[in-house]
């Protein structure tokens, strides 16, 4: 499906922009430490990487629901 594909894209892109973002602000940070970042009062407190995490988790999100009303799996 196209628009799974450009999604799935999208999503990537962010979590690269992400890990980026945590790297800066926390050097040795790993892309599973972003699966907890209360881990790290310094990324859990800091509002430019909250702002990017929720656009990811937006991202995320529209992809099951499109995948929902799609059928596809």
């Amino acid at each position: 499906m196209q628009v799974e594909n450009l999604f799935e894209e999208l999503i990537s892109g962010q979590q690269e922009k992400l890990l980026k973002l945590a790297k800066r602000i926390v050097p040795h940070v790993t892309q599973d430490d972003l699966l907890q970042p209360n881990d790290f009062p310094e990324l859990e407190n800091h509002p430019e990487f909250r702002y990017e995490e929720g656009v990811l988790h937006g991202i995320q999100l529209t992809l099951i629901a499109i995948r929902g009303s799609t059928g596809f799996r």
